[in-house]
């Protein structure tokens, strides 16, 4: 993503007489959502809020399929630092580092020449009159400024592909102008679509699967099962970095670990052989499902894709299924491992899932893998378990940490 240090030209400080720096935002699918509209945008506005309270306090209002971003006497930097914070908040489709100006044109003149200034290539105007008592429509208003701007600057117009797109939007009180803008997440917001828990193994599956399902709306909570006290905590660390780096897409994010180990080691000597990375699984999914309800979550999320691995075959996800009631949500499981790796390095956690440590689970690798695992011969070795109460002592034991993305004060 774009940081401040590179910033493209939309969002590095201008100065426009009589401007006030502000944040534009346009939302996404929300807008379609009919009767439930009103209730996605609060909630949207709300997340922009606490995801930016560590720069600045600011002013979240709504307006029709956009919200404008203000904060009383605030400098450029700061509200370029607001703009690129958001960019993380899911239901933004984009980010405009826009200037706020009176609603005349003798203000919208300035603005755009003073925005143009110093730029070089092609350029086109692209207006839109959500206040239709404006006295130029849109088109005019293109032409005037357009007019303008290759007079003073000699800049050729562009109407297809241009180097560079001036923005001017007419609304209710006030015309925004800027140019460019930073791409969002899309998606619903965080929180619309209920609460979730991660099986976070410390991969490169299970954060872009968290991430996926985030974009959905589901707010998500994150359990890591570490090889404790049989392996050292380098797993734990590394879960707790990639916790850290999700939780700008939601802010609050909680990350419940669990010492493995020595159930692990009842499974290796339950005599489930080839069966015992199933096994393990199940009993991870059980202990997640007894953590889901306690944190009243509705679904668990597993970074499981179709054939990636020998194990992930269709009989053995039934087979996983088996072991609990809550819903079992898979986003990337028509995904191959290019297009996962892809994503993984686009949200920053790819780097970190590369990085060293003992996964539990090798610990119970057989030499060979069961592809068809049978539910009967997996619930008999459970019987003999007692993964019931199992599932609830793992339950139990986990140890809650609070990864927090950005440490930024408050202001």
């Amino acid at each position: 993503m774009t940081t401040l240090d590179t910033a493209p030209a939309d969002v590095r400080e201008q100065s426009p007489v009589d401007g006030e720096p502000c944040v534009l935002l346009k939302l996404g699918e929300v807008v379609l959502k009919g009767k439930n509209r009103e209730q996605f945008e609060r909630r949207l506005a709300d997340n922009v809020r606490l995801a930016v309270r560590p720069i600045a306090r600011v002013d979240v209002i709504r307006r029709h399929g956009v919200f404008i971003v203000r904060k009383r006497d605030a400098d450029l930097a700061t509200m370029n630092a607001v703009a690129q914070r958001i960019t993380d908040v899911m239901g933004i489709v984009w980010a405009h580092r826009a200037w706020l100006v009176g609603k005349d044109l003798a203000s919208v003149e300035r603005a755009a020449l003073e925005l143009m200034d110093g730029r070089t290539g092609t350029f086109a105007v692209r207006s839109k009159r959500r206040d239709k008592r404006f006295p130029l429509t849109s088109t005019e208003l293109d032409r005037h400024i357009g007019g303008l701007v290759a007079d003073k600057y000699g800049q050729p117009v562009r109407l297809k592909n241009p180097d560079h797109t001036l923005s001017i939007e007419v609304d209710r009180d006030e015309v925004f102008v800027f140019s460019g803008g930073l791409p969002g997440q899309g998606g619903l917001p965080v929180g619309m679509s209920g609460r979730a828990l991660v099986l976070m193994s410390g991969g490169i599956d299970s954060p872009v699967a968290a991430y996926r399902m985030m974009r959905r709306g589901l707010r998500v909570d994150y359990l890591h099962f570490s090889g404790m006290p049989f392996t050292g905590p380098e797993s734990i660390y590394k879960a707790y970095a990639l916790v850290r780096e999700l939780d700008k897409f939601q802010g609050g994010s909680r990350l419940f670990v669990v010492p493995f180990g020595k159930a692990q080691q009842q499974i290796k000597s339950s005599g489930a052989d080839r069966l015992a990375v199933i096994a393990q699984r199940r009993l991870m999914l059980r202990t997640g499902e007894v953590l889901a309800h306690r944190l009243h979550g509705t679904a668990l999320i597993t970074g499981d894709a179709l054939g990636q691995v020998s194990s992930q075959t269709l009989t053995n996800i039934t087979a996983l299924d088996d072991a609990v009631e809550l819903p079992i949500l898979r986003p990337l499981v028509g995904m191959d491992k290019v297009e996962i790796m892809d994503q993984a390095r686009r949200i920053r956690t790819l780097s970190i899932s590369e990085l060293p440590d003992e996964d539990c689970c090798t610990m119970l690798a057989p030499r060979r893998a069961e592809t068809k695992a049978k539910i009967d011969d997996l619930r008999r070795i459970e019987k003999r378990l007692d993964v019931g109460e199992l599932a609830d002592q793992l339950a139990e034991s986990v140890q809650e940490h609070r990864p927090i993305y950005g440490d930024a004060p408050s202001t």
